[in-house]
């Protein structure tokens, strides 16, 4: 059994503006729930700049011997989404359920673990409707033409998370729109009216739907209990989102709703903020159609620590591509060169130097740079340990160990396979049959092998201990 409380796990808490030591409540289990998509469109590398944080995140839970009950909801129904629908004459459902798939595909591509449980707000109306009338029984809202709102100034502590300045807020001052931009609070909508052909449930509340806000409170809630240890979203969120959640579900249960607020920063594209008008706009899908590999976009989202702002470029994807060969073809002279016998005790330190290294990084709010920094120094170190013969074959194994730890977080060293693309059996095969041509002096068809594995995306480098290969 580990020591949870020695482990010294600390993450920086936006409620608190302070690093604190992390555990969950009961000591075993993390009860954690992420903002997932809005389904209204394909996700874009921003989403994805938080979701893979979220990864990372869960991953080093995991790691640390924590178990995970990890919520993440689609919004399927919201603004954007239902005017987008009544554009196209579908509905809701038919509208999202293709965004959702295609969502879910981009965390398979970018080789993210799935939560516990992925929830939709449209299944879940009448725990909304439950939240929203406990919060008319204890004082929270009132009603304007068929609509209920939120009235902020019963609840004291709104903005402890974002830290807004209440004094110009303006009593009664109300906002109907799922998402506002400006820093002033408003009274926000819980429910809404039902108006004209939106789509509508009929509920004790009368004919409407919920608003944005109230659909995590509710989901949260039903799935992670009173009291959540981690809730985590982009920065974007903290205001007004994840401020009214707050209010809302602690207006329901008089409890504390959230014990760690993590939030991830904004993405930059070359120094610019996202825009399509600026041509600068890209999805997942976008950037593999340019011929990116999608272990090289993760590798870029996740090396700049989460609360730092990323500014993503093609030069820093050239720059991570070049970052993930060097790793790459470290691990391949590993796999493939006949080391000296025995153990240099050096290289075993430095194995252990940079675990410990990357360990420590990680506990230290997910400093995933100095993470990194620490498996490159490794690899430096050990490169020329193996340039003059003081790496034995009994260092190998912590090398590769080390390797892989890495690469459960980072998710990277594996090239992504390309549609038709060889398997390492084929490939393997292909590499003997042409190392029993070159012996039978049959170089006709050892050059063919070679430029048919070129062709397919396979690099050969005949070495002096042998045949190593790569995919490109």
């Amino acid at each position: 059994m580990k020591d949870y409380a020695s482990m010294a796990l600390r993450f920086y808490n936006t409620l608190t503006h302070a690093v604190e030591t992390f555990a969950p409540q009961d000591g075993k289990t993390v009860r954690m729930y992420t903002c997932g998509p809005t389904v209204y469109n394909f996700v874009h590398i921003g989403n994805l700049r938080t979701f893979t944080f979220q990864d990372i995140l869960r991953r080093w839970l995991l790691y640390r011997g924590f178990e995970m009950m990890h919520v993440m909801n689609i919004t399927d129904v919201e603004d954007k989404i239902i005017r987008n629908a009544m554009e196209k004459g579908v509905s809701i459902y038919d509208y999202t359920r293709p965004y959702e798939a295609a969502f879910l595909e981009d965390m398979a591509t970018l080789r993210m673990q799935r939560p516990e449980k992925i929830v939709r707000a449209t299944e879940h109306i009448p725990e909304m409707v439950s939240a929203i009338r406990t919060l008319t029984e204890k004082g929270f809202t009132y009603e304007s033409e068929g609509s209920v709102y939120y009235r902020i100034a019963q609840f004291p502590e709104y903005g402890k998370l974002s830290h807004i300045d209440m004094s110009g807020n303006k009593a009664g001052a109300r906002v109907d729109v799922d998402e506002y931009d400006k820093d002033d609070a408003r009274d926000f909508v819980l429910w809404k009216s039902r108006r004209g052909e939106e789509p509508f449930w009929d509920t004790p509340l009368g004919a409407g739907r919920p608003g944005w806000h109230i659909e995590c409170s509710a989901m949260s809630m039903k799935y992670l209990g009173d009291t959540l240890d981690i809730h985590t979203g982009g920065i974007d969120l903290a205001f007004p989102h994840h401020e009214n959640e707050i209010a809302q579900s602690e207006g329901v249960t008089g409890k504390p709703f959230v014990r760690f607020w993590l939030h991830a920063e904004h993405l930059m594209v070359e120094g610019q903020k996202m825009a399509k008008s600026l041509g600068n706009f890209y999805t997942l899908r976008d950037l593999i159609a340019q011929g990116q590999q999608p272990e090289v976009i993760r590798y870029l989202l996740a090396s700049v620590p989460y609360r730092k702002k990323l500014n993503f470029t093609f030069d820093g994807l050239r720059a991570a591509q070049t970052a993930l060969e060097r790793l790459r073809n470290y691990k391949l002279r590993l796999e493939t060169t006949k080391f000296p016998e025995g153990t240099n005790e050096a290289a075993a330190e430095a194995a252990k130097r940079a675990r410990a290294a990357f360990d420590e990084a990680l506990d230290d709010d997910l400093n995933t740079a100095e993470a990194l920094g620490a498996i490159f120094e490794f690899v430096r170190e050990t490169n020329t340990a193996m340039d003059t013969g003081a790496f034995g074959q009994g260092n190998v194994a912590a090398a590769q160990e080390l390797l892989a730890h890495f690469d459960y977080v980072f998710q990277a060293l594996q090239p992504t396979a390309a549609a038709g693309a060889l398997s390492d059996g084929e490939i393997q095969e292909l590499v003997d049959e042409r190392t029993a041509a070159k012996k039978a002096k049959n170089f006709k068809r050892s050059d063919e092998i070679r430029a048919e594995l070129l062709e397919k995306g396979v690099v050969l480098e005949d070495t002096k201990d042998g045949v190593r290969w790569k995919r490109k």
